[in-house]
């Protein structure tokens, strides 16, 4: 079948999750924060991916907000700035006006442009998504922003995924995927999406129960991989 949705994943693939750590050590009198921050950006979003897991694992769900806040805790005191409260209250502020990469403004317009619907299916919770679209100004690019606050586990759990034909009536071949977790795109391939990695980091394929379709260095394809799949 055709492409009839375009369904993205938001942290890390729409907006750059690195770009609070990179604001705030762009300001004044942030010289310890300065030094370390690529290795706070990186443990920050590791955590929070890891805690989503084994919180999905374990049944013991919680607002992706809190896997937020207790990944920035490790990642604070692993660079040894955990007793810097004005620094956490900062990054956690800047968080939700993260940054959207460059082309994704255009590229959302031209899928829209072209009759495609777009929607976010995210792990983060129904404010913290407002808050991103609102800073990120694309808003007017989506159909649906997807929560798995309404299902109540996050991805990679099947019940997440299903929420794209519940809101759309479509069957899952219908639908391109796109995720900056190659674990997600390959989760997603594995449940019958149209999927594509953006590998902007140009790292190893995980070795999963199924692979992504496409492997992108940035979004710019995705209107021409839509109208070709």
């Amino acid at each position: 079948m055709a492409i009839k949705i375009c369904v993205f994943d938001a942290y890390g693939t729409l907006f750059d999750v690195a770009s609070a750590a990179r604001r705030a050590a762009d300001e004044p009198g942030r010289d310890a924060l300065r030094a370390v921050w690529q290795d706070l950006a990186r443990d920050w979003r590791l955590k929070q991916l890891e805690y989503s897991w084994l919180r999905a694992a374990a049944g013991r769900h919680c607002s992706f907000w809190q896997v937020t806040q207790d990944g920035l805790d490790w990642a604070l005191e692993a660079c040894g700035l955990q007793a810097d409260k004005s620094l956490r209250e900062r990054l956690l502020a800047l968080y939700w006006e993260l940054q959207a990469y460059p082309e994704v403004p255009r590229m959302l317009a031209t899928l829209k442009e072209r009759g495609f619907a777009t929607a976010i299916l995210s792990n983060g919770s129904p404010d913290m998504l407002d808050g991103a679209v609102s800073s990120a100004g694309v808003g007017a690019s989506l159909d649906a922003v997807l929560s798995v606050e309404d299902v109540g586990v996050f991805k990679p759990a099947t019940p997440v995924y299903d929420m794209v034909g519940a809101r759309f009536g479509c069957a899952p071949d219908e639908v391109l995927f796109v995720s900056s977790n190659g674990w997600d795109a390959a989760a997603a391939a594995g449940y019958g999406f149209v999927t594509a990695w953006v590998n902007r980091a140009g790292a190893p394929t995980d070795r999963l129960w199924a692979a992504p379709h496409h492997i992108l260095h940035d979004l710019t394809p995705i209107p021409e991989i839509a109208a070709n799949a």
